[in-house]
């Protein structure tokens, strides 16, 4: 399965479009590492813990979309946007939404 954020594919001829798939993704953030994660910001470093849900619910969102976009019988998904947003109360859960084109390419 090819993925491109671009709405072509060099050298490749897209021969049917089969429509937007999508995948999305809401990870709930852990007491403790939201204790760690300010303890971190604080004293300036990054936060591992912040970074690898972050990483998580992307793998898990571009996961769907692909599924979906197989389901539909295409070979690629072009023009791909993912987007982050907090949700929940005080921000306490992280979504991810993955978002493209399903296509057939040759």
């Amino acid at each position: 399965m090819l993925i491109t954020t671009t709405s072509v594919l060099q050298d490749k001829n897209i021969t049917e479009y089969h429509g937007i798939v999508t995948g999305e993704a809401i990870l709930g953030a852990n007491i403790f590492k939201d204790l760690f994660a300010g303890i971190r910001d604080i004293v300036g470093g990054r936060s591992a813990a912040y970074e690898k849900e972050l990483r998580r619910a992307k793998d898990t969102a571009m996961d769907e979309m692909i599924a979906e976009a197989q389901r539909l019988g295409a070979n690629a998904v072009i023009g791909v946007d993912l987007d982050y947003e907090t949700v929940g109360q005080n921000g306490s859960m992280l979504m991810v939404t993955a978002a493209g084109t399903a296509v057939t390419v040759s």
